[in-house]
């Protein structure tokens, strides 16, 4: 977490994310899950970075920056004043959570200005918890915002805000993806509203734009 000017944006709008910017959060997101167990829900927090077309958002990188939620003194008090009081003790553990460095935030800003693009918002992951930690794990997330999750779009106010959950099953990954844009009407009852998302396919299936032929359609 971490403040900014919010951005405008119109009240029915998509989400348009790029394949690579989300390779680049998948392989991030894959390393710090891997490196999760009980007791250490550690978080992997990106800013999204694209450019605003009317009522599409098109997402077309994501930044990363160090998570200072344990040594920020504004983190700090934030979490023990505001959070740890209003969502509960589970986010006095100091892996639970995110705050993105000041410095890093307006590096990633005058970046994107450089090439002609804004900060549009957040992605951040939510693993199966309740699967890896199933003593304090509490109720299983998902693609859906938390609590806190809605706590943070509203007070950061970042038009778009996606979340991409991993799941372990059967040995292998799954994931899936929802965007999120805060209710900006009352914060004395914060709320988000679903946006669509559309994921781009990756280079190599696009077919070089050329029409699929017949041998590409075959089915068994």
């Amino acid at each position: 977490m971490n403040r900014t000017s919010p951005c405008t944006c119109p009240d029915s709008m998509h989400v348009f994310l790029e394949s690579t910017a989300c390779s680049t959060f998948l392989d991030a997101a894959l390393r710090v899950y891997e490196a999760i167990k009980p007791g250490c829900p550690y978080s992997c927090f990106g800013v999204l970075v694209g450019r605003m077309h009317g009522d599409s958002a098109r997402i077309e990188r994501v930044e990363f920056g160090r998570n200072v939620r344990a040594t920020d003194s504004a983190a700090r008090a934030e979490f023990a004043e505001s959070i740890v009081p209003s969502f509960g003790t589970a986010y006095e553990n100091p892996h639970r959570g995110w705050w993105c460095d000041s410095t890093d935030l307006l590096r990633i800003m005058r970046d994107a200005e450089l090439d002609g693009l804004d900060i549009l918002g957040s992605i951040h992951l939510h693993p199966d918890w309740h699967n890896i930690d199933s003593l304090g794990g509490g109720p299983p997330l998902s693609e859906h915002p938390t609590r806190m999750d809605t706590y943070v779009f509203v007070n950061t106010g970042w038009p778009v805000n996606l979340i991409c959950y991993l799941e372990r099953r059967n040995c292998n990954m799954y994931h899936s993806w929802a965007a999120w844009t805060p209710h900006p009407a009352d914060h004395s009852n914060p709320r988000c509203h679903a946006l669509p998302v559309r994921l781009a396919l990756p280079a190599h299936a696009r077919h070089n734009g050329q029409p699929a032929t017949a041998r590409h359609m075959e089915v068994p």
